[in-house]
This record gives structure tokens, C-alpha cells and sequence, in this order.
């Protein structure tokens, strides 16, 4: 049971998963400085500075049993969180007290371990993000040919096909897997630039040699699984890396956003639906509801993440020189929270994406209520075909859709567009020759078609490349 008498963040508790949360937590950054100090203290050692064997293996023998209390304890009287670790850590490894943190400043341990975190916490969003294309795809294939209302405005317009709507949905979330992937791949450490970005305490170590020196970073680097670190910097790595972090967090939420918008939008019509457990309740008061809860805490979650891409923007405009501590408690806040709230839209993406509840003759009945409106062009055509003169034709057109949509509209009844054609001598055309050209699949133009190009040589291509992230299931808190 936790404490109910404080505050715990809705993002751990409820939406977040226990993945995630690892990656942002204490255990995860305070391992990872020890698993950096001992990396600066391997580096140095093999680049002659008089550090032992020993030394190194006591570190390594206490990198994972933390002793966070001597931690907080010091804490409470330096006021300094890298200094109590160090002190810490120390405490455990007496013979290598002395050489921990050698000639580094604290952003050494703060933005590695930063940058370290971010990258697993993208790892983590690009495996979620590769199975809800993965689930889209499928629903997009199922659905490739059936024809449904496409909108405009949210305004009736020429029908697609559920299948090629869906292709919209993958299209944004592949667009992002791409920003992604470009970010993740262009990650870098930081290093060990010392104070100001100047390695000075490091010429002090080295006695002056900058081929030795130079050697220091990219060593770290390997160590620590990356494969170069930035050329230069001041104290800490530039916070444009925060803000091309996040611009890619941003760009998930706006696209899981825009699906889930469409979702809500197409439940209210009864055409598709979220998943609805059996004993799931819609409303307090109207028991018989389905409100489209998961895609309403889809968007709620998206716009938090979508403000939130503002923080490193900021940030990162108003850093001085070559370090200011202003960005510290921002980016406590704004960096880790967007990958929880991420994570979280992910989390119900996946589980909306794999259970989606298609209604067909919904979809149809729909459908009939509008073809009518959207036949006309075609059977203008053919009465000009057979001798009508086209402005005549579209004028009544016009005019008996105007009356058509009058009698829907203001009496409530159902569309007589196509009697009131077949009754008008202009036309030239029979009832039954209007009803047996009004089927849905003469009027979706391309989009099965699109719909099994796009799939066949953009979305398998992308998922046999990424087969070993695939089987992912979403479960939920609530």
C-alpha cells in the first residue's frame, strides 16, 4: 500500500508502464553514474594515470547496492546530489575513494546518465510504436475494400474505404518511427569536457598531452555503448538534445491525437468502437453509455505532451554561456514526464489499435443516406451522353437535391433524391437504372488499391525490419 496522504503522479500510478518508470528511476540513474564513474576510472587507468586493478574492482563490486541513505544523509549537508554519491560511494570503496569522479564535474555523471536514460526511454517508445503500426496494418488490410462515408469538414463527402483511412493513421505514426529513428541514431555522451567544456582539469592530469586527452572521450564513450560523444560543449551537452528528443514525443502525441479524434468521432456515428469490457461502466447516471473513454485519455495525455515539447524549447533558448542552472529542475520534470505520458498514450494506442469493433451495416446505412448526393455527377454524365445539355441537367440537379435534403433535413424523412430524379423527363432514366448503379465500391475511387500498395511497400518492408520488437500486448492500470 502506498502513502495516500501525499501526492503521487497520475503518470506512475495510473498510465505509465513499469518499464518505463525503471528507466526514469532512482535505480536506474544512480547505477548508471556508478557504472560512468567506473568507466572514467578504466579510462584513466589505461591511459596511465595511477589507478589499480584493485581500485576498479571495488567500484564494480558496489555499482548496483546503492547506499541511499548515507546519500541523503550527506545531502542534507553539502546541498549537493553528485557530492553525496561520490561521498557515498566512497564509503563503500575506501581503497578507491580517492580516484572516483577524477578531474570530472558533475554534469560528467548528470547529463551521460541523462542522455543514457533518453535513449532507453526511445528504445522503449520505438518498440511500442513498430507493433502499433503493426496492429494497424492488420486492421487496415481486414478492412482495405470495405467502402464506408469519408468526411470533409466532417461533412458528408466521396466514400473511401475503412481500410485506406486507417493507412492515414499509419502513415503519421510511421513518419514519426522515421523521426525517431533519426534521433536515436544521433544521440551522443557528452564525455568528460570538465567545467566549462575545456578538459582543463583533464591537460592538469595529463600533463599537456592532448593525444592522450583526445583519446579519453571516445574510450568513455565505447565503454558506455555509444559510439562518439559531442566534439565540443560547454559544462553540459547542448538542451537542443531535450528539445529533438521531445520534438519526436510531440509528434507521437499529435498523430495518436488526430486517430484517436477520429475514433471518438466514428463511435458517436456507432461505425467503430473501441474495445468495451464486459463489465466496463460508460457513465455514472445513463447506464445504457459507451463513452470512448481510452481515445479521450489518448487526447488528454497527447496534449499534455504536445505543451510539454515547449519546456526544452525554452530551456535551450535561454542557457547562458557555458552553463546556467536553470534548466535543472525543469528538466527533471519536463524530460522524464513526457516519456511517462508517452508511454501511456502508447500503452492505450496499442490497446485501442488491437481491438477495434467494426459495425458494417451501420457503416452501409450511412452510406445509402448520402450516395444519392454523391451519384449525381455520375448520372449527369450519362444524360449528357444521351443527348442533355449539362447546365440544364446540373441546374436541376441542384435543385431537386436542395429538396431532397430539405425533406431529410426538416421533416426527417428519408432521401427521395433518386425518385425525384427518375420521375423528371430531363433525365431520361429509370428507378431500377439509378439503384443498380448506386453501389458504395463504384464511388471509392483508388483506395482499396492505395490501401494494398501502401501496405505491400512501405508497411511490410518496415515491419519484417523490425520482426524482433514485435508481440508486444498492452495491458492497462485502468
Amino acid at each position: 500500500m502506498g502513502d495516500t496522504g501525499q501526492y503521487i503522479s497520475p503518470l506512475s500510478e495510473r498510465y505509465a508502464s513499469r518499464e518505463m518508470q525503471h528507466i526514469f528511476s532512482e535505480d536506474m540513474k544512480f547505477t548508471t553514474w556508478r557504472k560512468l564513474w567506473i568507466a572514467l576510472a578504466e579510462a584513466e587507468k589505461e591511459l596511465g594515470l595511477p589507478i589499480t586493478d584493485e581500485q576498479i574492482e571495488e567500484l564494480k563490486s558496489h555499482r548496483d547496492d546503492i547506499n541511499y541513505e548515507t546519500a541523503r544523509e550527506r545531502e542534507k549537508k553539502v546541498r549537493h546530489d553528485v557530492m553525496s554519491h561520490v561521498y557515498a560511494y566512497g564509503v563503500q570503496c575506501p581503497k578507491a575513494a580517492g580516484i572516483i569522479h577524477l578531474g570530472a564535474t558533475s554534469c560528467y555523471v548528470g547529463d551521460n546518465t541523462d542522455i543514457i536514460v533518453m535513449r532507453e526511454g526511445l528504445r522503449l517508445v520505438k518498440k511500442k510504436l513498430v507493433n502499433i503500426i503493426f496492429n494497424l496494418s492488420g486492421f487496415a488490410r481486414k478492412f482495405k475494400g470495405l467502402p464506408v462515408l469519408a468526411f470533409t469538414h466532417f461533412q458528408p463527402a466521396q466514400p473511401t474505404t475503412l481500410g485506406k483511412r486507417a493507412t492515414l493513421w499509419l502513415q503519421d505514426f510511421m513518419m514519426d518511427l522515421e523521426d525517431l529513428d533519426y534521433v536515436l541514431g544521433s544521440l551522443k555522451l557528452l564525455g568528460s569536457k570538465g567545467t566549462t567544456g575545456t578538459q582543463a582539469s583533464f591537460r592538469e592530469l595529463f600533463h599537456g598531452d592532448n593525444a592522450l586527452i583526445d583519446r579519453l572521450d571516445p574510450m568513455i564513450a565505447e565503454k558506455m555503448g555509444f559510439d562518439e560523444c559531442y566534439p565540443v560543449s560547454g559544462q553540459t551537452y547542448s538542451r537542443k538534445v531535450d528539445l529533438r528528443v521531445l520534438n519526436v514525443l510531440s509528434g507521437i502525441a499529435v498523430s495518436a491525437h488526430k486517430m484517436s479524434n477520429d475514433i471518438r468521432l466514428l463511435q458517436h456515428l456507432k461505425e467503430v468502437e473501441e474495445p468495451f469490457e464486459k463489465e466496463q461502466i460508460g457513465s455514472s447516471a445513463m447506464a445504457y453509455k459507451r463513452n470512448p473513454m481510452r481515445s479521450e485519455r489518448i487526447a488528454a495525455l497527447s496534449r499534455y505532451v504536445i505543451i510539454d515539447e515547449l519546456n526544452p524549447a525554452v530551456t535551450g533558448a535561454v542557457q547562458w554561456f557555458e552553463r546556467t542552472l536553470d534548466d535543472s529542475a525543469n528538466k527533471r520534470l519536463s524530460v522524464a514526464e513526457a516519456f511517462l505520458a508517452t508511454d501511456g498514450i502508447l500503452n492505450l494506442v496499442l490497446n485501442v489499435s488491437d481491438g477495434l469493433v467494426v459495425y458494417p451495416r451501420v457503416i452501409e446505412k450511412h452510406l445509402r443516406e448520402e450516395l444519392p448526393f454523391m451519384a449525381t455527377e455520375n448520372i449527369m454524365m450519362r444524360a449528357v451522353e444521351k443527348g442533355g445539355n449539362r447546365q440544364e441537367l446540373h441546374e436541376r440537379i441542384r435543385q431537386l437535391s436542395m429538396e431532397a435534403g430539405r425533406r431529410v433535413k426538416e421533416e426527417g424523412e428519408d432521401n427521395d433524391l433518386l425518385e425525384r430524379i427518375a420521375a423528371d423527363p430531363l433525365f431520361d432514366v429509370s428507378l431500377k437504372e439509378l439503384q443498380e448503379n448506386l453501389k458504395p465500391e463504384l464511388y471509392t475511387g483508388r483506395a482499396e488499391y492505395q490501401t494494398e500498395r501502401f501496405l505491400e511497400e512501405q508497411v511490410e518492408p518496415l515491419l519484417e525490419k523490425y520482426r524482433e520488437l514485435l508481440g508486444l500486448k498492452s495491458e492497462l492500470s485502468v
